[in-house]
């Protein structure tokens, strides 16, 4: 901040360039020459003439550039709502966070306005956790609109946003994969009132951060006054090129006149159609009663969602039917079992029937994995296992959606303990991917991921499995002491070198059990003692539509990560080890909660 380049995206077509070189043209005059500018024109076609007029608007200070998206409106063409008074243009903004990964943080504004202020010090607004930075719609003050975004929406009045002024948090957007969000509502519902700005706000509710109103003053019904004004924003029929007496259209010309292209202007005044005047005369009230049909609809967005809110108790339940697929009886045992155990309150007792365990014995596990041959078996160990996750995900045995809460680890330092729930041997492949996204930074690269796994699959699981558990950097707990001794330190020497451990605190592994359940200290004495912090994460499942070999549903995954949990700074370490195992089980019950909107009970 202070010293950062600001970038600053338009989105327009050869026929609104025009109005975008005003809009440039008042933004140079009123920015700091402190800073520099790199002003993004998002487009597909433009003429060389006009590319060559807005060029002449750049200098040493700002450096302006055309960007072609028609790539990425290739991904979304195919299914694009447009209405007669929208441009295909109002969507490129959803590209700028996946184009230009060198940006954090980024401006969007629309060629429609005027830029008063300095546009320097919006972009130093802080929106640490949000989307986008962004003002409230003022159109959306007005009953009939309120309506709309109350009741077809379910998003309160002053929390809708106008998403023609947007401050954009990129890191957010492509963690968040926003673009996919985006084109995956854009298939399950069509908003027609104010399209993608719908969207956005669906997308990003409670997700925003609401900024000075003076960063986007509409013209319609104007809530703040020109004189405060930073952004004048002239929307709906409040086009200065079409009507020369309209809301602040004076600040317009004043920066029209000192473009090359004022001639162009003036004749778009000029050469306005009276049908298209008459037309405009209409607008609003055509908008009111469009808008009432849309409020009237039985199956509103809001609707939609509280009829899936109803429904998706049933899916927060831990297991479903598949319509009539016969279903393995092994795994119908084990259903049965864990509810047998949930109702005793039995939470560390394994629901699988395990095959008997035979003992390690002292110095026969190479925990650390120093000795050569024990590095060889665990390379080709772990290429079998990536294969193996490959051809599993291409057969949609193996579903991962996505990794939320990355943001909580990627500047985390040295090694950790890493929880998790456990319902599958494939839930350490989920924790894996997290890990790879974390090794693949710098601090990162040497680091490996270790997991704790129970005697019997150390010494006793049989086939393909079974030497994934001897060689994937496994550390086998036992029920030998001296055995035990060599684990601690050997897990302990891990971290404290920059390792990562997955334990499973819950002690017992409940197949595609969606609770958490309640968690056991060991774990958390483990990372006390190696001084390093505790990495929450929690999965929740979804069912996909592929059934799998046993005719349950294959799951979907969605990994959640906590933010790390530190050691207290007083207390001993049995009352350190039980704040720091709540705050692990109070962190998966908030995630639960939230996911399956529905409140934890067993």
């Amino acid at each position: 901040m202070g010293n950062e380049t600001v970038p600053v995206f338009f989105a327009c077509d050869d026929n609104f360039v025009k109005y975008t070189m005003v809009a440039i043209t008042s933004l140079k005059a009123n920015a700091s020459r402190d800073r520099k500018y790199d002003i993004h024109i998002l487009c597909i076609k433009i003429t060389d003439v006009m590319k060559k007029k807005c060029l002449e608007l750049s200098d040493d200070t700002f450096r302006i550039t055309f960007d072609d998206v028609t790539d990425y409106m290739k991904a979304i063409s195919y299914k694009m709502p447009i209405r007669d008074y929208y441009s295909k243009t109002t969507y490129y903004r959803l590209f700028i966070a996946e184009m230009f990964p060198q940006y954090d943080k980024a401006i969007y504004i629309d060629s429609d306005l005027v830029v008063k202020g300095d546009i320097s010090e919006m972009y130093d607004i802080d929106i640490t956790g949000s989307y986008v930075g962004a003002t409230f719609e003022q159109v959306m003050q007005v009953d009939i609109f309120a309506e709309y975004t109350e009741k077809a929406l379910g998003i309160p009045r002053d929390d809708y946003f106008n998403a023609g002024v947007l401050l954009i948090n990129c890191v957010m957007w492509r963690e968040n994969k926003v673009l996919d969000q985006f084109i995956k509502l854009l298939h399950e519902f069509t908003f027609v009132v104010a399209q993608d700005q719908d969207y956005l706000n669906v997308l990003f509710q409670d997700k925003y951060t609401k900024i000075p109103k003076c960063w986007d003053c509409e013209t319609f019904q104007p809530s703040v006054s020109m004189e405060d004004a930073k952004i004048i924003h002239y929307i709906f029929t409040e086009k200065p090129w079409h009507y020369k007496d309209c809301t602040y259209a004076e600040e317009f010309w004043k920066w029209a006149r000192q473009t090359s292209v004022i001639d162009l202007i003036e004749k778009d005044l000029a050469d306005y159609p009276e049908e298209k005047k008459e037309a405009d005369k209409n607008f609003y009230d055509n908008f009111v009663v469009f808008t009432r049909k849309e409020i009237d609809r039985p199956d509103t967005y809001y609707n939609r969602q509280l009829k899936l809110k109803e429904t998706r108790k049933n899916k927060a339940l831990p297991w479903k039917t598949t319509n009539g697929t016969p279903q393995a009886q092994s795994r119908l045992e084990v259903i049965e079992r864990i509810k047998q155990y949930e109702a005793e309150g039995k939470w560390d007792k394994d629901a699988e029937i395990d095959v008997p365990a035979k003992p390690i014995l002292p110095g026969t596990v190479d925990f650390k994995r120093r000795k050569l041959s024990s590095r060889i078996k665990a390379y080709f160990a772990f290429v079998s296992a990536r294969r193996f996750v490959d051809v599993l995900k291409t057969q949609k045995q193996f579903v991962l959606k996505e990794i939320v809460g990355f943001e909580n680890i990627e500047n985390l330092e040295g090694g950790a303990v890493i929880t998790c729930n456990h319902f599958n041997a494939l839930d350490s492949f989920a924790i894996q991917e997290v890990f790879d996204k974390l090794h693949r930074q710098k601090a990162h690269s040497k680091s490996r991921l270790f997991r704790v796994i129970t005697e019997a699959n150390y010494t006793t699981y049989p086939g393909f499995y079974g030497k994934l558990m001897r060689n994937c950097n496994t550390l086998p707990l036992s029920t030998n002491h001296k055995v035990m001794n060599e684990f601690m330190h050997a897990t302990i020497d891990l971290l404290k070198e920059g390792n990562f451990v997955i334990i499973y605190p819950e002690q017992s592994m409940w197949w595609n059990y969606r609770k958490p359940k309640p968690v056991k200290r060991g774990g958390f004495t483990i990372a006390l003692k190696a001084k390093v912090p505790v990495i929450p994460c929690f999965i929740t499942m979804r069912d996909t539509d592929v059934v799998d070999g046993d005719g349950f549903f294959v799951q979907e995954y969605t990994i959640h990560v906590g933010k790390p949990i530190y050691a207290p700074k007083e207390g001993n370490r049995i009352e350190a080890s039980e704040e720091m195992m709540k705050e692990n089980y109070s962190q998966w019950k908030s995630i639960y909660e939230k996911t399956y909107e529905i409140p934890l009970s067993y």
